[in-house]
């Protein structure tokens, strides 16, 4: 895990490197200063030494400057590298998730994915600077300190060796009680972000069945559980202060005692035993110790907090999509006819039964097919399959003759435009969102589009034209007109198959109408899979295919099947006959 997180380093890596570099020389400055001071005072005050006053003041101004700077530049390179690293970690993630198949991204919620690009990532990147300077710092302050403490007085120095026990076993024990807590914390963020992402998503639900309260409530008790996590741990985390503040202040007293005795037996003489300048500077060596020790259970404490972020990262840049180009992949798709061989489907390998069982669909090139079939029969599944955004469980889905298997990805999604069920726009004007269909669309072939889609007369009547903002998600369009722009989109692609997945329900009968009678005359060599739930839509289709429960459960034109599907005679004649009486 830390080799693949390091990995994504990159061109921060001379930054990385260089913080440290400069955290040595910080601290190492840091640690000459007491012994500098205790010489000041030693051999420049006390005997009123001007020379020795000058020189070691001195001495004192260029290892602070020296600590100031290096300090300066370690807190930098540490913003710079961490903060790329960061950069780099989501830039990688985003792009490994736009390589998922639909089943990979089945395996992560999108709430799942947000928080890990946003506060896992954020936990992850504070750890990195952390190690880069308080990992550094704290060990490297700890040996040089300790050094120079049994330089100064070896026997006194001895008083902090008791206090690093105590100050250790009550670390470790914080340690303990924490860790457990903020590794739940970040599984409830997953569920604090999947609450707000509904709630956003249905928004216009939860106003219409006047739901606000219920939403708030349930937003409110995530938050308190979070609250309460975090309140349990900072109180244990609030435990490390005064722990170190008795160990420091005990370990001063004894110091200050010891040391007021070894003073006095000398006559404060530097040749016979301890000075008033050692003893200071050893008051410092031993806070410097332990605030080291202390600054250690912090780092441990961030790398323990981070851990569980880390290994969330981790899963989703491992994550091999289980849909990928096979090497000498075909690029050339023959035509548009497609062919489902015993094809069987199950979204998970777990599942008692398979979504879709034994479909054998022959689609010539050019044919326009209709399918028809209740809530839940796999319409939008058997569709899916064509593109690769599934893969078959088993048997053979074959484009153009070819099993789809063996074509280039992205020649095989180019040959293919689905309008899903599930309409999608993006914010910016509508020859924006058109040219999704064909970067290079020229204004002329967007407007035939818009034509064919029969989206074109409400496009002229708006104010900009096709330079009309969209709103994010299309909120400042219908749902008609949004279907209506999503198919000219998928026209754009100038497509070999063209799937609409229920996509012209919004529209008006009529509307509906005009859009399949253009597809025949404008578009008659590609083929056009339609998925609905109105009979009119489909009747004039070349080929009907009625789903039931994942299996075909008849095929044919529309008299055939009036003639002998039970399924397709009922729905045919509660649109109509209903509609009649009605």
């Amino acid at each position: 895990m830390i080799k693949e997180l390091v990995s994504h380093v990159r061109e921060y890596k001379k930054q990385a490197i260089a913080t440290p570099l400069f955290m040595i020389g910080e601290v190492s400055m840091e640690t000459v200063i007491p012994l500098v001071m205790s010489y000041l005072i030693d051999r420049g005050i006390e005997r009123g030494d001007m020379s020795q006053i000058w020189l070691y003041g001195l001495i004192l101004l260029a290892t602070a400057t020296v600590s100031l700077f290096s300090g300066v530049m370690s807190g930098k390179m540490a913003a710079v590298s961490s903060a790329g690293f960061a950069r780099n970690l989501r830039h990688d993630m985003y792009y490994t998730i736009q390589d998922y198949s639909f089943s990979n991204i089945d395996k992560f919620s999108t709430s799942s994915i947000i928080t890990r690009l946003t506060t896992d990532v954020t936990n992850v990147q504070n750890a990195f600077q952390m190690i880069l300077r308080m990992a550094v710092r704290a060990p490297m302050t700890l040996i040089f300190s300790m050094i120079m403490a049994l330089t100064v007085n070896a026997r006194i120095s001895m008083v902090f060796l008791f206090a690093l026990p105590v100050l250790a076993v009550g670390i470790y024990l914080i340690m303990t009680r924490t860790h457990p807590i903020f590794k739940r914390v970040f599984k409830t963020y997953d569920k604090l972000n999947n609450v707000v992402q509904e709630n956003l998503h249905g928004i216009r639900v939860v106003k219409n069945f006047v739901r606000e309260d219920y939403e708030v409530q349930k937003f409110n008790g995530i938050s308190e559980s979070i609250y309460q996590d975090f309140t349990k741990a900072e109180r244990q985390l609030a435990l490390m202060n005064p722990l170190m503040m008795v160990c420091i202040y005990t370990c001063t007293l004894v110091i200050s005692w010891l040391g007021a005795r070894a003073i006095i037996a000398s006559g404060n003489n530097p040749d016979l035993g301890m000075t008033t300048g050692q003893l200071m500077s050893l008051i410092t060596y031993v806070i410097q110790i332990l605030s080291s020790l202390m600054m250690v259970s912090f780092v441990f404490l961030m790398i323990i907090m981070s851990r569980a972020s880390a290994q969330r990262i981790v899963e989703v840049l491992d994550e091999q999509s289980d849909i990928t180009s096979p090497e000498n992949a075909l690029t050339e798709i023959r035509d548009g006819s497609v062919d489902f061989d015993h094809v069987h489907f199950s979204y998970s390998s777990r599942s008692e039964r398979d979504t879709l069982s034994d479909i054998n669909i022959h689609i010539p090139s050019g044919a326009v097919v209709g399918i028809l079939g209740g809530t839940g029969s796999g319409k939008s599944t058997l569709v899916q399959l064509i593109p690769r955004l599934y893969d078959a469980s088993s048997g053979t889905v074959r484009v153009g003759g070819e099993d789809v298997r063996k074509y280039d990805l992205t020649a095989l999604r180019d040959s293919v435009a689905m309008v899903l069920q599930k309409n999608e726009l993006f914010s910016g004007t509508i020859r924006d969102n058109l040219r999704w269909g064909n970067e290079q669309a020229t204004d002329e072939e967007i407007e035939e589009a818009c034509r064919l889609a029969q989206a074109d007369p409400f496009i002229q009547e708006m104010p900009d034209k096709y330079d009309t903002w969209i709103e994010q998600g299309g909120t400042n369009v219908s749902g008609g007109q949004k279907q209506r722009l999503c198919i000219a989109r998928a026209l754009l692609k100038k497509p070999k198959i063209l799937i609409l997945d229920d996509s012209t329900s919004a529209v008006d009968t009529k509307t509906d109408s005009l859009i399949r009678a253009g597809f025949r005359s404008f578009i008659p060599e590609t083929t056009k899979i339609i998925i609905a739930q109105r009979v009119s839509s489909v009747m004039d289709a070349d080929l009907i295919i009625v789903l039931d429960d994942g299996a075909v459960s008849d095929a044919g034109t529309h008299e055939e099947l009036l003639e002998r599907s039970e399924i397709y005679r009922e729905v045919h004649d509660s649109q109509t006959k209903g509609g009649a009486e009605e």
